[in-house]
């Protein structure tokens, strides 16, 4: 029996007397200006929106650029598509270009236009460089259960029947598989002569490269047309020799026998492979993280990873793991918290130490949950006798006090993973 309006008022009003007896915080909403710098906030071809929202643990940044309007869940995805406006830019500049065209030929001119078309078309771009992302979520706590074959069902899906009707397999094709398509060995040049890359899920800058080329195929313009070498600002810059040099192929099955020399085992792989949130550039630098690392739980991880269902969550989970190497390297680990989407890396000298790669962190109910959950289950199967949290992003002072209450020490703004500095 469905419960009165009274007292579903009742509820409401009961829980939202918890949610102050707690001390829970709303959702924060930032300036720019508070959070980036100013060379961040406003570039060449860009300029980031005043406003910025928290949703989760992450920062949601609008962008207004010459391509159109694009949104970046996370400080490291803006940074990404920051890159990537930066790229289209080059490659738009390149293919006007008088070397261009005469080494080209006008053979080429209706691709080369194709190209400058899906540039410089707003709504081409704004449907192709971030906006409608599904939110990465408050979940730090215990994975989903989920198997392999539900997972590849899952990809099947989605090719058969796209949101917008409209959408070719090659577009809908989700993961490692689908982040290869199109891109030859030229557009992988390409790609390393404008710092993007190659496998991006950004749709506009991954036909330009395929188109660019497709037209270089057999005409070395690579070789011929210099262009500046921009800064690195993405994770790619810690595999980028892979990524750029390597055939997807042989890059592939390299990057199975990291995982699988990790303690991955052969199921945990096909999960990854087919994970709608992993490009092979993310697969490459999951497998580079844990290449080396014989710790027990390093296999679960790899495991949980292949949840990921959208390119955030498969960057959390990426950077957690390498921030786990960055550990190792002064603080050896000895095991891993097992079925937690949050990694906690015990050390050997009886520390957990929670990695997050996170934004922002208010004072919750899911955040209240989950370090209860986390810490006391750190304590319990790791047998740790002190509890740490490595955040890349900083955390409210209520949160702060709240978890320092808990037991947990708070390292904030620790460096992060994946940068080319």
């Amino acid at each position: 029996m469905r419960p009165s309006p009274r007292a579903l008022a009742v509820l409401v009003l009961a829980s939202a007397g918890l949610a102050l007896a707690a001390g829970y915080e709303a959702p924060r909403t930032f300036q720019a200006s508070e959070v980036l710098t100013p060379a961040e906030v406003k570039g060449p071809h860009y300029s980031v929106d005043p406003a910025v929202k928290t949703e989760g643990y992450f920062q949601v940044f609008g962008l207004t650029t010459d391509y159109g309007k694009v949104e970046a869940e996370g400080r490291r995805m803006l940074a990404v598509r920051i890159s990537e406006v930066g790229a289209l830019a080059q490659l738009d500049g390149v293919s006007k270009s008088e070397v261009f065209l005469k080494a080209a030929g006008t053979s080429v001119l209706n691709v080369g236009k194709g190209v400058v078309s899906v540039v410089t078309d707003p709504k081409a771009t704004a449907a192709g460089m971030g906006t409608g992302l599904k939110r990465f979520g408050t979940n730090l706590g215990r994975k989903a259960k989920r198997t392999a074959d539900e997972g590849v069902e899952a990809v099947k899906k989605d090719d058969a029947a796209p949101a917008d009707g409209a959408k070719s397999t090659a577009d809908a094709a989700a993961g490692v598989a689908g982040s290869v398509l199109g891109i030859n060995g030229s557009a992988r040049k390409w790609a390393q002569k404008v710092g993007a890359d190659p496998y991006t899920t950004n749709k506009v800058l991954k036909k330009a490269l395929a188109d660019i080329g497709q037209i270089d195929a057999a005409g070395g313009l690579a070789a011929k047309i210099a262009v500046p070498i921009p800064p690195v600002v993405s994770g790619t810059a810690t595999v980028g020799k892979l990524v750029w040099s390597q055939d997807p192929e042989a890059l592939l099955k390299a990057n199975e026998q990291k995982l699988a020399a990790a303690g991955a085992t052969s199921d945990a792989i096909k999960r990854l492979y087919t994970s709608k949130g992993f490009t092979l550039t993310l697969h490459t630098r999951l497998a580079a993280a844990v290449s080396g690392l014989k710790i027990p739980g390093v296999d679960d991880y790899v495991a949980t990873a292949a949840e990921a269902d959208t390119e955030r969550e498969a960057l959390f989970f990426v950077e957690s793991a390498e921030m786990l190497a960055q550990l190792n390297k002064t603080s050896p680990v000895a095991s891993i918290l097992t079925d937690s989407r949050a990694l906690v890396a015990k050390t050997t000298d009886g520390r957990a130490v929670a990695l997050l790669p996170l934004d922002w962190v208010d004072w919750t109910a899911a955040y209240d949950k989950a370090l209860a959950e986390v810490g006391g289950r750190a304590q319990k199967e790791l047998a740790a006798t002190k509890l740490e949290m490595r955040l890349t992003g900083t955390m409210s002072a209520t949160a702060k006090k709240e978890s320092s209450a808990r037991g947990w020490t708070v390292l904030e703004k620790v460096p992060e993973p994946g940068r080319a500095d």
